[in-house]
């Protein structure tokens, strides 16, 4: 089994530009203005991201390449960079509960309320790949509002500071990974008929110390994908539905709910258990490809993903003062 040192991709550690004020100022506007007059803020966001966010715009045209299968155009990469600046801005009208702005569709909605009827918790496991806050909404019209969030603390401290910006009123459920008692609160979550969400596409940097992280073929090229969230949810023997809320331009959302792993029968021996594992690994990683392929523009995962850069690279972009787009947290 292979594994890889994520140290590399240390996204942890790269300085976030927006700030509360901004995010305020944002969510004034998108409030008073509404959303027609709030979405000409995003030519000016795009553009100055387009334009001297660095590291973002190589990380982001490495992907759309493989994504696309071409090499990507500046509208290519415009039109990635408006799509997260669009869900960003359209977290203000999720969060404070104003779905009737959007075309909502929702695809595979029987699995979570199977789930939800038999009361016994399961995990949704999605990726930084179009809005989580769809996501929850359309969760809340399928009868489901105790979803709780897993993240680890320091981007559960920066979440909580952007929602406090955003949605004052909004409380999100968080259960912060590496704290003592965070397994139990999970199971007591998870034991009253909720849902945890994890986002899988990341690695805290120096993972493969801690836990196998399975390099894979992704979008031609070998990538790293941890096993942590699937081996809790075989711990916990829960079972596992992968969730994407992608963004389809204008107001349209387009919310997907897939069964991806059952661990409610665990295998006794290692061996089994080892397999089980791999194949809810595999099993993510080919349907995140799939996702990437079908809405290109969705996935905004701007960092070294594939573990590529060297030190040449990140020192350039540090020296050009250089950042990135505020990435979702998880």
């Amino acid at each position: 089994m292979n594994t890889a040192n994520a140290a590399g991709a240390d996204w942890s550690q790269t300085r976030e530009r927006s700030n509360r004020f901004a995010l305020r100022f944002i969510s004034w506007v998108a409030v008073h203005g509404g959303r027609r007059a709030a979405r000409v803020l995003l030519w000016p966001i795009t553009a100055y991201f387009l334009l001297f966010a660095a590291p973002a715009r190589r990380h982001s045209r490495r992907y759309l390449a493989r994504a696309l299968g071409r090499t990507p155009t500046w509208r290519d990469q415009w039109r990635h960079f408006h799509h997260f600046a669009s869900t960003v801005l359209d977290r203000v009208y999720f969060l404070r509960d104003m779905p009737q702005c959007f075309d909502l569709q929702v695809e595979g909605a029987e699995p979570l309320r199977q789930v939800l009827d038999a009361g016994q918790g399961a995990f949704l496991v999605g990726a930084h790949i179009g809005s989580f806050e769809a996501l929850a909404a359309a969760g809340r019209a399928q009868g489901c509002s105790n979803i709780a969030m897993v993240m680890y603390p320091d981007n559960a401290r920066m979440i909580n500071a952007a929602l406090a910006a955003i949605a004052p009123g909004f409380q999100m459920r968080i259960i912060a990974l590496g704290q003592r008692g965070a397994t139990l609160a999970i199971r007591d979550w998870l034991d009253g008929g909720g849902l945890v969400g994890l986002l899988a596409d990341r690695s805290l940097p120096g993972a493969a110390q801690r836990e196998t992280v399975h390099r894979l073929p992704f979008l031609g090229h070998e990538a790293p994908f941890a096993e942590g969230p699937f081996r809790l949810a075989q711990l916990l023997r829960r079972p596992v539905i992968f969730m994407a809320g992608l963004y389809n331009g204008g107001r349209a959302y387009r919310v997907r709910f897939e069964p991806l792993a059952d661990f409610s029968t665990v295998p006794a021996d290692a061996h089994g258990r080892d397999e089980q594992l791999r194949a809810a690994v595999h099993a993510y990683a080919a349907r995140l490809e799939s996702l990437c392929r079908e809405a290109p523009y969705n996935w905004f995962n701007f960092h070294d993903f594939w573990l590529e850069d060297g030190g040449v690279a990140a020192a350039r972009d540090a020296g050009a003062g250089a950042g990135r787009p505020g990435d979702r947290t998880g």
